[in-house]
């Protein structure tokens, strides 16, 4: 793990801040505390179409996590179901404006699109990964789930998470340094 200056352990504070952003580098792990919001394909939709329409967004973005995660049904005495990741890939046509309107970063799996790279680097921004299949693990750092707006899309419904210790993996930094790219590197047999 490289260890990250000014950053105490690395643990984040979220709302993430620009500055913060920046310090990040492609590789690290990192343990994010504090507040973020899900949203996946149809509350992204949702968005954008408001956005055409000239309507305010639900929440401020400004240097907020968006986690495209749709949870499962909490257990009793528990905020939240399993909370895995899904497919970032999917949020691709709408992140770049997102990311233009003050996002601060997303959290998801899997690689980006060449415009959601430009959108990071432009705006300063990152891409955190969560470990997919880790659902139940990852729940456990969600301290308390409500949901903000869209509440007909059910698991798709934006909510707004408290989180603990959640732990992530920087995957495009500010520069646009991709993990997914610099690995394949780092261990393809030549």
């Amino acid at each position: 793990m490289r260890e990250l200056k000014n950053i105490e352990d690395n643990h984040i504070s979220v709302p993430i801040s620009k500055e913060t952003a920046k310090k990040l580098k492609a590789g690290d792990y990192v343990y994010l505390t504090g507040t973020i919001y899900t949203a996946r394909d149809a509350a992204h939709k949702r968005m954008d179409d408001a956005l055409k329409g000239g309507e305010a967004l639900p929440v401020d973005l400004e240097g907020q996590l968006i986690y495209y995660m749709g949870p499962s049904p909490a257990r009793e005495g528990r905020p939240i179901g399993s909370a895995g990741p899904t497919t970032a890939s999917r949020m691709d046509k709408y992140a770049p404006k997102l990311l233009d309107l003050g996002l601060g970063g997303m959290i998801g799996k899997g690689k980006r699109s060449q415009a959601v790279i430009d959108g990071i680097v432009r705006n300063g921004c990152v891409y955190f990964a969560a470990v997919g299949g880790a659902g139940a693990l990852l729940s456990k750092c969600i301290k308390k789930s409500e949901v903000v707006a869209y509440e007909d899309l059910g698991t798709e419904a934006i909510r707004k998470l408290e989180i603990e210790d959640f732990p992530v993996i920087v995957v495009i930094d500010s520069e646009g340094n991709n993990l997914y790219e610099t690995a394949i590197t780092k261990y393809s047999r030549g």
